[in-house]
């Protein structure tokens, strides 16, 4: 039991439901006052984020213990779900904020795009795994996988849902990079991607997508319209100063500051628990990140290495973005903020997601533990995965 227990990450256990209890608590402070004018009472996203919570946190146990090698069996189940719920939810999902990317379940609602970012993560992992002996060679190394990501990120482009497609093309650009492609085929890529985006600008540009540039990078020229809520991200983030207002205690949250609970919930965490609340959010989502990368270093094998280079990945760039948007350095593009922000999905797939990394961290520490002849037996299976942008111990 004693030997169980030291397989356990347990900063990878501790943290991320550090961040998901802080996230539900400051839910309800940001939601209260929203919760009532919509009509509904206080607690009323409280408890849905709570029951996602509970949801989630079965997914994180089952995925703990559910060996991660496995799910390179379950791939094409995997990959054909996400494919039929992409397709389903352009066809029967309800349309929020003029974007058909909602399932309705009763009360609660689903984002199939959110577990595509997961999915996602799972199949270039596993095909680039495969691929390792011939990683250098682009037509049969490289593009082959490619073909299905563009398929995926075109349903969700069409939704449309242009922040999980940049997520989910940033997050395939991490695990195509980390699985050893050559830097001359990473370039063909990227100039081929850059040249897609600027034959598409003119299809996707439309007057609400200008005004989220005009919003946040001249807010102060439209602060009635463009720029408004931008400047009342400012106004939170600027009141709280070193230890904020105090819980609870929010003035941007009574109407001022639109989806407080939603997008722009650290700009009410700066504003009740200040620059010091801020950066403990930050500094265990950088931790999260930092831990993953590390198991995906001391990993041995290809398929968990990309996977949690995948997973950590996910978890960046998602905070990044969430971050860039309420501090106005990118657009707003409605990501919400990993663990913090309300929404089961996301909410659901970050834990199921820390489950998957935490199992890949037991191997790990199961691995380094074994007999040291046990470990050059292992080696000598796994020599072929030791190519790759990763250095992949053995």
């Amino acid at each position: 039991m004693i030997q169980k227990l030291k397989d356990y990450d347990f900063t990878l256990i501790i943290t991320p439901i550090l961040l998901a209890g802080f996230g539900i608590v400051m839910i309800y402070s940001a939601s209260m006052v929203t919760a009532v004018v919509e009509g509904n009472e206080s607690t009323h996203y409280f408890f849905r984020q709570l029951i996602w919570f509970g949801t989630g946190m079965f997914g994180f146990i089952f995925c703990s213990i559910f060996p991660y090698r496995y799910y390179q069996k379950l791939m094409k189940f995997i990959i054909l779900a996400i494919v039929l719920l992409l397709v389903a939810v352009l066809i029967f999902g309800n349309s929020v904020n003029n974007a058909k990317s909602w399932f309705q379940i009763g009360p609660l609602t689903m984002q199939p795009a959110e577990f595509a970012k997961l999915g996602l993560i799972m199949y270039l992992a596993s095909i680039y795994s495969k691929k390792q002996a011939y990683i250098s060679e682009f037509t049969k190394g490289v593009l082959p996988p490619l073909v299905l990501t563009a398929i995926i990120l075109g349903l969700i482009v069409l939704q449309p849902d242009i922040g999980s497609a940049s997520i989910i093309f940033l997050i395939a650009c991490s695990v195509i990079f980390s699985s050893g492609i050559r830097m001359k085929h990473l370039s063909l890529l990227i100039g081929i991607g850059v040249i897609l985006a600027l034959l598409l600008i003119p299809f996707m540009i439309t007057d609400e997508r200008l005004s989220r540039f005009t919003g946040a990078y001249q807010p102060f020229e439209t602060p009635d319209s463009d720029g408004y809520q931008l400047i009342q991200s400012y106004l939170a983030i600027g009141v709280g100063g070193m230890t904020g207002e105090g819980l609870g205690q929010s003035i941007q949250k009574l109407g001022y500051l639109m989806e407080a609970h939603t997008d722009f919930i650290m700009a009410i965490v700066a504003e009740e628990l200040g620059f010091l609340g801020v950066i403990l959010v930050i500094g265990m989502l950088a931790t999260i990140v930092l831990r993953g990368i590390f198991i995906a270093r001391k990993c041995n094998d290809s398929f968990g290495s990309l996977l949690a280079i995948g997973i950590s990945s996910m978890v960046g760039i998602q905070a990044f973005i969430n971050l860039g948007a309420i501090s106005g350095i990118l657009p707003i593009t409605g990501v919400p903020l990993p663990f913090v922000s309300y929404g089961g999905s996301s909410l659901l797939i970050m834990l199921i997601s820390m489950g998957i990394l935490n199992n890949i961290a037991m191997t790990v520490k199961k691995q380094q533990n074994q007999p040291a002849e046990s470990k050059s037996n292992e080696s000598n299976t796994t020599i072929n995965y030791n190519r790759g942008g990763i250095k992949w111990q053995s």
